[in-house]
């Protein structure tokens, strides 16, 4: 039997924890109150997705590793679906209204429709769009 999650816990290290709050918040993502404090928020993505924003000390209690710096480094790529091609234009261009900067030009690769922007702590946020007759 194949492994199968019931959610997913994104963890991303953040400088400012309310200005991240805000970035996202001007997005239109909401946070699970339950689990915010001073060192961290849980940000609702979807239905069993989640993103832990954390401060960067409390994000290194939990490795030994040092935090990439993504002003020079990368560290991951966070895709996430859209319903529509103009739905990826409407939540990067709500990014990049809010403060994030964009990492490169859409790309239309026919069937798949995508655009990516960079938050204030640098992560690189992949939107996209896919066609369903692509699974077919």
């Amino acid at each position: 039997m194949a492994i199968q999650a019931n959610q997913i816990f994104v963890n991303l290290p953040v400088r400012d924890l309310e200005k991240s709050m805000k970035f996202f918040g001007e997005m239109g993502f909401d946070f699970d109150e339950r689990m915010t404090d001073n060192n961290a928020t849980c940000m609702i993505i979807g239905q069993n997705m989640y993103a832990m924003l954390l401060v960067e000390d409390f994000f290194k209690s939990f490795t030994h590793k040092d935090i990439a710096d993504t002003s020079t480094s990368s560290e991951t790529i966070i895709a996430l679906s859209a319903s529509s091609r103009e739905e990826v234009d409407e939540w990067v261009e709500k990014a990049l209204a809010a403060g994030g900067s964009s990492a490169n030009e859409p790309m239309d690769n026919k069937f798949m429709y995508s655009w990516s922007f960079y938050d204030p702590d640098g992560h690189l946020w992949e939107v996209m769009y896919m066609e369903d007759e692509a699974f077919e």
